[in-house]
């Protein structure tokens, strides 16, 4: 039997990884794959060893309390990996992770596939040894990414984003909005403080008194909260309860975060795959983000772009505003998102942007990166 293992650990990484699984079983009818991933990969028939949430931690401080548990956890799945020995193993992102994993695995002749190309245009360019010693081929998401492996002896395809093909090149804010049962002349912002608990731990009470400010100076304002666990969901309610603004006027949704952004006029999002989601479905948007004062000192210490949000980094420009750390505070988060209620040419302008963003990145993804994989199954 035809066995492939892989690791997803996010929520971001599972949809890739779905996305792929359905694409390599279009041509491979039997093959089986395991490891660790979230619900959308086991809804394709994933065999989940461990819950994708174990490694779902962000940030130096944050993963050094989780440490032991995380390490136990990999050693275990090396030991089960090397003991089965797969056609391949696919690490979807999650690089501190997987690149441990990979390095060990492609010593023992097990094909190592990396799926998103770790950030070394933007935080770590001194891993390139690293990832070289660990992976065998790369599935890069973004188009200048291939052209840093050159002269190395690791294979890179761009694969785009499935992202990009899955989200439609125009979304009817009219109708998503009937849909929510929102009115057509209400303002809304959506507000997306993260996808992990780590990240509402920073990033939910400063969304809500940023929320709060919005409404003293446009009373009509509506604000859309996709929440992407029942967990998150607890973490945003305690939050509004503690800032006593519980009755204000919040949808909180279970996902569905692709409908909250079309049918908002702006959004705030904590910096990660969601500006990018934010991006392909051609909304303005304000980035934020926080994290421990320990983890912010290491991380501003790595970073050489001037961009974090990945709209920013793939237009080579300043297109919608970022806000890190201190900077991420309510009043310069509501001016800024202000200035995008207000005004509609700017608005116009990055909507046009976006749409040059989301055609590049639109390539077929999942069949590019079966293509690219189903080389290394054909000799198992």
């Amino acid at each position: 039997m035809l066995r492939i293992a892989m690791v997803a650990g996010e929520a971001s990484s599972d949809q890739l990884a779905a996305h792929l699984i359905v694409a390599l079983k279009s041509h491979l009818p039997q093959v089986q794959f395991y490891g660790i991933g979230g619900p959308k990969m086991q809804r394709e028939g994933f065999d989940s060893l461990w819950p994708a949430e174990k490694l779902a931690v962000r940030g130096y401080a944050e993963v050094l309390r989780h440490y032991r548990e995380i390490t136990g956890i990999r050693r275990k799945l090396l030991q089960r990996i090397l003991k089965d020995k797969p056609a391949a193993f696919i690490g979807v992102d999650g690089s501190d992770f997987n690149l441990w994993l990979e390095k060990r695995l492609k010593r023992k002749g097990i094909p190592t596939i990396h799926f998103v190309s770790p950030s070394i245009w933007a935080w770590r360019k001194n891993r390139m040894n690293k990832i070289v010693r660990a992976v065998t081929h790369i599935l890069a998401i973004y188009p200048f990414e291939p052209k840093l492996y050159e002269g190395t002896p690791v294979t890179c395809s761009y694969v785009g984003h499935p992202l990009a093909d899955v989200i439609p090149l125009e979304i009817d804010q009219a109708v998503m909005r009937e849909r929510l049962g929102i009115a057509q002349d209400r303002p809304v912002v959506a507000l997306l403080p993260g996808s992990r608990q780590s990240e509402l731990h920073f990033m939910a009470e400063t969304f809500i008194e940023t929320a709060k400010l919005l409404l003293a100076r446009y009373p009509n304002l509506h604000f859309l909260v996709p929440l992407v666990s029942r967990e998150t969901r607890v973490q945003f309610e305690t939050a509004l309860w503690k800032l006593k603004a519980d009755e204000l006027p919040f949808t909180l949704m279970f996902g569905h975060a692709a409908d909250a952004i079309a049918a908002s006029d702006a959004v705030l999002v904590a910096s990660g795959t969601a500006t990018l989601e934010t991006a392909l479905v051609g909304r303005p948007m304000v980035i934020a983000y926080k994290m421990s004062p320990w983890s912010w000192r290491l991380m501003r210490g790595m970073r050489y772009l001037p961009w974090v949000g990945l709209p920013n980094i793939l237009a080579g420009r300043y297109v919608v505003p970022e806000f890190l750390q201190d900077d991420a505070n309510p009043e310069n988060l509501a001016q800024a998102l202000g200035n995008l209620l207000t005004d509609r040419q700017v608005r116009a302008g990055i909507t046009r942007v976006f749409a040059s963003v989301h055609r590049l990145l639109r390539q077929n993804t999942a069949e590019k990166a079966a293509a690219a994989v189903l080389p290394y199954l054909a000799s198992a």
